[in-house]
């Protein structure tokens, strides 16, 4: 069993419980290259809160297209941020908008690996 500390230091909380699950099902090589696939995809909610808060002064949306949803963040542009009441629930929901797109990211680099990566190797 591989621990995701030993390869995600930064991880904390439900993240950490998450890939620490993920992690459970490959080998250490394996885990190795999840390790690095899944830090290159990863979100910080620090820097989606900055830029949630850089649509007050110019562009509305800018977090929704870094969380790679291209429609909301179109939409926000267009509209303000939804005449900005969007942007400001934004502001409070920062943290499980990223948390739900680290979780995919997370799926998603874990399915790629084992079925890339048939190492049997530790």
């Amino acid at each position: 069993m591989a621990e995701a500390a030993k390869y995600l230091p930064e991880l904390e909380g439900n993240e950490l419980a998450t890939v620490a699950a993920l992690l459970r099902e490959l080998t250490e090589g394996q885990a190795t290259y999840f390790a690095q696939g899944y830090r290159g995809k990863r979100k910080d909610s620090s820097t989606v809160l900055i830029l949630n808060l850089l649509g007050f002064l110019f562009l509305a949306g800018v977090h929704r297209f870094y969380l790679g949803q291209i429609a909301m963040g179109i939409i926000y542009l267009l509209t303000g941020g939804f005449c900005f009441v969007g942007t400001i629930i934004d502001i409070f929901l920062h943290k499980s908008m990223v948390e739900t797109y680290n979780m995919q990211k997370a799926t998603e680099t874990a399915m790629f690996v084992k079925s890339s990566f048939k190492d049997s190797t530790n």
